[in-house]
């Protein structure tokens, strides 16, 4: 995944501004495309979005996807029939400055609902995941010099700002598709509540731990850590394919020993090369924790709620859970 964005005025934009997206139906046959149906078309850019089109939406919708299952979110290059397909949507359900190709064939597209996830929550700064795109829109008036950080985009990971999120593209939904509004406010509510069940869970299970150190593979947890208490260290930045240097290696190793680290997590969706290599070097255990930018066979659950449940079981058993 990648990297964060700017701060942006939060819910009061974002249901002004997402007047209607659509759905998405995690349908891949082309019957299914944007455009081609009698229901309310989504097209979502990555499957946090894909989940919340489909849970809120339901049967009034069909979702599509832009990031196939598997593919890694943040390099993304979009096809012809992708960008053609944007401007036959009824909406557009993404998560602006997180893929820069998506952000950039929204803009030059004629869907009339745009619904930019990334105002229908507070971002914030966690330090520690360093610009990865180069020319990022919304950061157009910002020169990130070396050591500037960007505002963190991973906002799917906190249960309590995802709900956010739910709520705004519920209004967006009811807004855009008035004859299913009921449908819709009824579908938001559910979601939201079985997030703050997940919230209390990992509230719950992680409070009493041997350690609130964690080690990734890139910087996706920030929100997740800040919301329970936890600090997460990563291997990389935001982009979870560059390199840490020889001295970041050290310093985690170090690290590892003064805060009883245990466990080098890695994902599902990039190299798991590195990790292990920490791992080996400082006498550490691996284990997945997933950025949940993607569902595949090799993800821990079949949904966001399976997944989330099995990052919960990951980080108590690594951080020693009393």
């Amino acid at each position: 995944m990648n990297v964060r964005r700017p701060h942006i005025s939060g819910i009061a934009i974002a249901a002004a501004t997402a007047l209607g997206l659509g759905t998405l139906s995690a349908c891949s046959d082309d019957s299914s495309a944007a455009g081609n149906s009698d229901k309310f078309d989504v097209v979502a850019s990555f499957y946090p979005m894909q989940f919340l089109a489909e849970q809120i939406g339901g049967d009034h919708v069909n979702v599509t996807t832009l990031t196939e299952p598997g593919q890694e979110p943040h390099d993304l290059e979009l096809s012809t029939k992708q960008t053609a397909e944007l401007g036959e949507t009824d909406a557009v359900l993404y998560l602006k400055a997180l893929q820069p190709a998506v952000d950039e064939a929204v803009d030059q597209s004629g869907v009339k609902t745009k619904i930019d996830a990334a105002t229908l929550t507070k971002l914030e700064d966690h330090g520690d995941v360093e610009h990865s795109h180069e020319g990022e829109e919304g950061h157009a008036e910002e020169e990130h010099s070396e050591g500037e950080h960007e505002l963190d985009p991973h906002v799917w990971l906190d249960p309590v700002k995802y709900a956010e999120i739910a709520e705004g593209v519920g209004t967006a939904f009811e807004k855009a598709d008035p004859d299913n509004a009921a449908d819709y406010r009824k579908n938001t509510e559910d979601l939201v509540k079985k997030l703050g069940a997940l919230d209390t869970e990992f509230a719950d299970g992680l409070k009493n731990s041997r350690t609130k150190v964690f080690f990734t593979n890139h910087a996706a947890f920030g929100y997740l850590a800040e919301r329970y208490g936890l600090t997460q260290e990563a291997i990389s930045g935001i982009d979870p394919e560059s390199e840490p240097s020889p001295a970041r290696i050290k310093e985690l190793q170090e690290e590892a020993k003064a805060d009883g680290v245990t466990t080098v997590f890695y994902e599902t969706l990039v190299s798991d090369k590195t990790a292990k290599t920490l791992a080996q070097d400082a006498g550490l255990k691996t284990d997945v924790l997933d950025p949940l930018e993607g569902i595949t066979d090799k993800s821990k659950g079949d949904d966001y709620f399976q997944v989330m449940e099995a990052n919960l079981t990951a980080l108590k058993t690594a951080l020693g859970t009393k």
